[in-house]
């Protein structure tokens, strides 16, 4: 079995992630994997932010405000929780799908494709040497977040990815067999 496919059938999540994060190189090579996710009529539907150190510390308290819009009222360690969200890796890259009008691309498809550059961040990060979650949640939709983060009108989030070093061993993968999820259509 060859190195890539290898790479494709042991991905997995890491929820604990500590310092190093990825370097500037390591970084350049990610979205260089990411800018190639499938892309019908070149609209390059995706962009990303990237937040480290005290970026990360504002996006924490962007996520109290919303937390605190919804429920004025939640308690301390709701709070704590939200503050400390964005600070359980070195490094956040926000996934923005930019939703351009077009007759044969419609608006799923464009969200797919930056989903597919997401899950090219999160491959190409493991190959050289990291490990990375994708968490969405309610943040992803909350308009409050999107402001604070600057997204246009026709942009959504897709995903927060976390990266960092995995802290610990991998979580283990469930078998999954592939004829319970693939069947032949016959009309």
């Amino acid at each position: 079995m060859n190195e890539t496919i290898e790479q494709l059938l042991s991905r997995n999540s890491a929820p604990k992630l500590t310092s190093p994060g990825p370097d500037p190189a390591t970084l350049d090579y990610m979205f260089r994997a990411a800018l190639r996710a499938p892309d019908h009529a070149w609209l390059q539907p995706w962009r990303f932010l990237t937040l480290e150190g005290e970026a990360r510390e504002r996006l924490g308290e962007v996520f109290l405000e919303s937390r605190l819009q919804d429920d004025p009222g939640i308690d301390d360690a709701a709070r704590e929780r939200a503050l400390a969200a964005p600070l359980r890796a070195p490094l956040l890259v926000v996934v923005i799908c930019r939703y351009t009008e077009h007759p044969k691309v419609p608006r799923q498809e464009q969200i797919i494709s930056a989903g597919c550059a997401a899950h090219a961040l999160l491959l190409a990060a493991e190959a050289q040497g990291y490990a990375g979650i994708w968490r969405t949640g309610s943040y992803t939709e909350d308009p409050l977040v999107a402001h604070e983060l600057g997204l246009e009108s026709n942009e959504s989030i897709v995903g927060f990815l976390y990266f960092g070093s995995r802290e610990g061993r991998a979580k283990p993968l469930p078998e999954r067999k592939v004829e319970d999820f693939v069947q032949a259509w016959s009309p």
